[in-house]
């Protein structure tokens, strides 16, 4: 039955992606074919090997590990808040730590070790794959840097770029996740879920490219020159810079969870009075169908199809919150929503791409905002794509 609701998975992401196509004649078959087969393969080595489960694992304790060191600084700045024994805060356990994470990457992205991995990664996808220089290397790099800091380094080249290929680059966006952000993920669930989640929607983003998005990229235009050189500032100003990124990505995420967590608490109660049902069982209810399809067990869909729901009206912070305070979930429905959660598809990240966009160039600024609603359909069926393979698997 799981090769079963494999099957019906990608179906829904095609059929679907093929009804919003772009132009449905030229759908890239033989790129789709390629990155399903990676997919497979990465899925397969990460989750069915010993060496795979291996790796994640101590990809998993580097992180925690990670977080260990980055709990030093915030409690020598808030170590004398009382915390009742056993209790875990969010904004200190999870959020705060995303300053040294940040820092870390600065650090890496200017002894240009992070401009190697992402150059030579992205050109050995794109031999393969054949999508395109700058698409290849948006794709890693979105996955490494997050936005909106990724579109700085191409923001030479974004006003020159055809509204196609900006609709591969902002789903990639979408789909990817910041690196700054995997710790604090791990906090929340599974860590081997998100490094194979952050694998594989790099791939699952360049599939719903091809089917909503597809085309041909010309050999003048592959060449991709990053607009940004990493030892531009001076060492400490470039790190004063990243901690102090990471900080407002902390502050921002911070308010974001307050604001939806209490404006869903606030439905949920409204409509357990008026009608009896929350407003998250409502949610439960509408996605479960799809929840279904990507192979969740039966018992579990309406709860899982309201995490779905929460991630996409608000983040994935706050579906992770509510995904560990629920209970009784299969260990094939965790994988499978765990995976699900991991990027940045939802309507907050709408507005990111849009102001970034217009911030380079207000004309292609404009292009984006046309075809919004549209990225971010594409975005949530790279999610379905990897929580889907994902589930095969459990």
């Amino acid at each position: 039955m799981r090769f079963v609701f494999l099957i019906l998975g990608l179906a829904l992401v095609f059929v679907i992606g093929w009804l919003v196509s772009f132009d449905r004649k030229n759908i890239k078959y033989k790129r789709i074919g390629i990155l399903l087969l990676l997919q497979f393969i990465i899925s397969f080595l990460s989750l069915h090997t010993s060496g795979g489960v291996s790796t994640l694992a101590h990809i998993s304790a580097f992180f925690n590990w990670l977080m260990d060191q980055a709990a030093d600084g915030v409690n020598f700045v808030f170590g004398n808040i009382v915390i009742k024994p056993g209790q875990t805060v969010f904004f200190f356990n999870v959020l705060m730590p995303i300053v040294f994470i940040a820092a870390l990457i600065g650090i890496l992205n200017y002894i240009k070790v992070l401009p190697f991995i992402i150059k030579w990664v992205g050109w050995a996808l794109n031999k393969v794959v054949g999508m395109g220089e700058m698409e290849s290397y948006f794709a890693i790099s979105t996955a490494i840097l997050g936005m909106p800091e990724v579109f700085i380094t191409i923001k030479d080249q974004i006003s020159q770029l055809n509204r196609q290929r900006l609709y591969t680059i902002c789903a990639s966006a979408m789909s990817a996740v910041s690196a700054s952000l995997l710790a604090s993920y791990m906090k929340m669930i599974p860590g081997k879920f998100v490094v194979v989640a952050v694998f594989l929607n790099i791939l699952s983003a360049l599939i719903v490219s091809c089917i909503i998005n597809p085309y041909d990229v010309k050999e003048e235009d592959q060449e991709i020159t990053p607009s940004t050189d990493p030892q531009s500032e001076p060492f400490f100003q470039m790190l004063g810079n990243y901690i102090m990124d990471g900080f407002n990505i902390a502050i921002t995420v911070g308010a974001m969870v307050i604001g939806f967590v209490a404006l869903i608490a606030f439905l949920n109660s409204t409509l357990k009075a008026a009608i009896h049902i929350s407003f998250t069982q409502i949610l439960g209810y509408i996605f479960s169908p799809v929840a279904f399809i990507m192979g969740v067990p039966g018992q579990d869909v309406v709860k899982v199809g309201s995490l779905m729901a929460t991630k996409l009206l608000t983040n994935e912070f706050v579906a992770m919150a509510d995904l560990q305070a629920m209970k009784g979930l299969s260990a094939k429905s965790i994988a499978i929503i765990s995976t699900y959660l991991v990027s940045f598809a939802n309507f907050g990240s709408i507005g990111i791409i849009t102001g970034s966009m217009k911030s380079i160039s207000a004309k292609q600024g404009g292009y984006v905002a046309s075809f919004t609603m549209k990225l971010l359909l594409g975005a949530t069926l790279a999610s379905v794509i990897t929580a889907t393979i994902v589930g095969v698997y459990y």
